[in-house]
């Protein structure tokens, strides 16, 4: 489910706007409360499910990143690399983090103002 949004997302299936923060996470809550314990637990398991893929992207920053520095040492010869290119790697990926939050939360806030 996860893997697909994300593929739809990259090749224009689906507008970067249906991307949501704390404010739909918690909207979507709130109704999968209201519909009782059973919907509630189901979303916070697939929440949980999605976060945990989400975590597995191979972006530098992320347990994603680190499995793919480990990769990449193991086709060097187990020659790690150096700090520095680890820390500018790790940096490009906290950017694009930021950058996907900032877009998440605008989001949110331009549903909220009926945008």
């Amino acid at each position: 489910m996860i893997i697909g949004f994300l593929g739809d997302l990259v090749t224009g299936g689906i507008s970067p706007r249906s991307l949501g923060s704390i404010v739909t996470i918690g909207d979507l809550s709130g109704q999968a409360a209201a519909a009782g314990v059973d919907s509630f637990l189901r979303f916070m398991a697939l929440f949980s499910v999605n976060l945990a893929i989400l975590n597995l992207l191979p972006i530098p920053i992320l347990d994603g990143g680190h499995l793919v520095f480990l990769m990449i040492e193991a086709v060097r010869g187990g020659r790690s690399l150096t700090f520095e290119t680890k820390m500018r790697w790790s940096q490009v990926g906290f950017l694009i983090l930021v950058g996907i939050m900032v877009l998440a939360l605008s989001n949110d806030f331009l549903r909220v103002l009926g945008f």
